[in-house]
């Protein structure tokens, strides 16, 4: 479904991504692992046309995207959860999801039975702020939102981070049931090993702008991956 080759950027004369490639199939899970600073958000930005290339390729179901715009890229069926969430704070959690809608991918008559079922706190919160909801339900209601988008590639930039365990537990369940759902490929980036390490089938490991490993769960050596994402 994606294919990265080769990529190559700079900020200024500082080259922050080295040579990077990889691809990611339908159906699939990958986790993109790394130390905070070695180019993982940049990536992303990347993928999502938020900051350019210099050199490189990236293909999307065998479409060259490299120079697409970022809103092109979500109505060919990227969706993005970025770290921070970016809600809307002063925008009900409804509203919120409602703006999922203004991709111009389709949109439905509503949200979606199946997003509440996913995220039941959402509808108990439907008519509250965003702001006023804790930062773990700001994360539920971010990837939400970027699933009414209809994604083909769902990216999730640390969807753990700074959340309680609980709530890290709920959106793992909802990363499965999407995995099961074999109609979307996730790029996880994540710190947390052990959340990786239950739902992805493929591992892609960074270390100051390159990868510097690869390759699928099974063939990991797990203390040799935590030694990457140690202080």
């Amino acid at each position: 479904m994606l294919e990265i080759e080769g990529l190559n950027q700079y900020y200024g004369s500082s080259h922050t991504l080295h040579d990077i490639g990889f691809t990611i199939e339908v159906g699939s899970c990958t986790a993109l692992l790394g130390r905070n600073g070695v180019g993982k958000t940049t990536l992303l930005r990347c993928l999502m046309g938020a900051i350019e290339i210099r050199s490189g390729a990236i293909r999307f179901e065998n479409q060259d995207l490299t120079r697409m715009a970022p809103h092109a890229r979500v109505r060919l069926g990227f969706g993005y959860v970025p770290q921070g969430r970016e809600i809307f704070p002063r925008l009900t959690v409804e509203e919120n999801l409602l703006t999922g809608f203004s991709t111009g991918r389709e949109p439905g008559p509503g949200i979606p039975v199946e997003i509440y079922d996913m995220f039941p706190v959402l509808k108990e919160m439907r008519r509250r702020h965003g702001g006023d909801l804790s930062g773990g339900q700001q994360q539920q209601l971010a990837i939400a939102r970027a699933l009414l988008t209809r994604p083909r590639l769902l990216i999730l930039d640390e969807p753990t981070e700074g959340i309680q365990p609980s709530i890290i537990k709920d959106i793992g369940r909802v990363i499965r049931r999407l995995i099961e759902r074999k109609d979307m490929a996730i790029l996880l980036v994540e710190q947390y090993y052990d959340f990786a390490r239950a739902l992805a089938d493929q591992f892609i490991v960074m270390s100051r702008g390159e990868i510097v490993k690869r390759g699928r769960g099974a063939d990991m050596d797990d203390e040799e991956i935590r030694r990457y994402l140690s202080i």
